[in-house]
């Protein structure tokens, strides 16, 4: 018996120390501290405007994502460090620990078996219509007529929803995004249906047609993926601070500043700001 007790009462303080152990490790190994200690935040990058965009002769990153990124060290006191990424590759580099934060990602359920997401959205983006200038396009009923010629992406969920809601119209299906905005600018359709985001720089780079938001807005939500661990410093601090810039209008400020000097004019624009819609 006493033999007995003695065995777990070895175990019990094996077991005290294995925790504690693995405690200290846990907590090394927290996004929040060792932001602090490294003295810099490490945000992935990549080339995809107007989310990011890297200047090729000075190799200077700017963005919407970037400029939120800036802000969050400087309110941490640290340095700003970009490592590029592609969006494929941004959950891993999270879990291999090569960054701390990956904005404009969104949060779906099978990503967030990988990594974590704060509640607090970081931006709204909507399915939009790029098209010519004498387009009535502000409600989806417009464009469902007899005469209306739409490109899309095929599998996608522009193509879903287009094809239910303007049977009427003659919908035009392309591999890629980039096939759909070429069969607009040869003049093949009226107008190509995308989220509003990639449209911005296909627009710039056409010189032609207008960026609308039809009514019934269909609006998506993206965010901001942080490491998946037990301490969950870091992705509150990240929920506090992008919920406060977004309510404060900051967040729609820097991504109009990008627009502007990338050229183009924010009110002709969709809002990032679904409030503003």
């Amino acid at each position: 018996m006493k033999k007995q007790f003695c065995k777990m009462v070895c175990l019990a303080i094996v077991s005290f120390l294995f925790l504690g152990i693995v405690g200290s490790a846990m907590a090394a190994d927290s996004t929040w501290d060792t932001i602090h200690q490294r003295k810099s935040l490490r945000i992935g990058v990549v080339q995809a405007p107007p989310w990011f965009l890297k200047d090729p002769a000075s190799g200077q990153w700017s963005g919407f994502g970037y400029s939120v990124g800036k802000a969050m060290a400087e309110t941490l006191g640290v340095k700003l460090e970009t490592v590029e990424v592609t969006w494929g590759s941004a959950i891993a580099a999270l879990q291999a620990n090569k960054i701390d934060i990956m904005f404009v990602l969104d949060a779906t359920p099978k990503r967030a078996l990988a990594v974590d997401f704060p509640a607090q959205p970081l931006l709204f983006y909507a399915l939009a219509v790029l098209g010519r200038e004498d387009l009535n396009m502000e409600n989806w009923s417009d464009l469902n007529k007899d005469g209306i010629k739409l490109s899309v992406t095929q599998g996608t969920t522009m193509e879903r929803y287009v094809t239910k809601h303007l049977p009427k119209a003659k919908i035009l299906r392309f591999p890629s995004n980039g096939e759909s905005v070429a069969a607009f600018q040869s003049g093949r359709v009226d107008a190509v249906s995308l989220f509003h985001p990639p449209l911005i720089a296909m627009q710039k780079k056409m010189g032609k047609g207008k960026i609308v938001v039809p009514k019934p807005v269909r609006a998506s939500a993206s965010s901001a993926a942080v490491r998946l661990e037990p301490d969950k410093r870091w992705r509150d601090w990240v929920n506090t601070a992008i919920s406060y810039w977004y309510v404060t209008g900051e967040s729609q400020k820097w991504y109009e500043e990008f627009l502007s000097d990338f050229g183009l004019d924010p009110k002709a624009v969709p809002a990032i700001q679904k409030e503003l819609w």
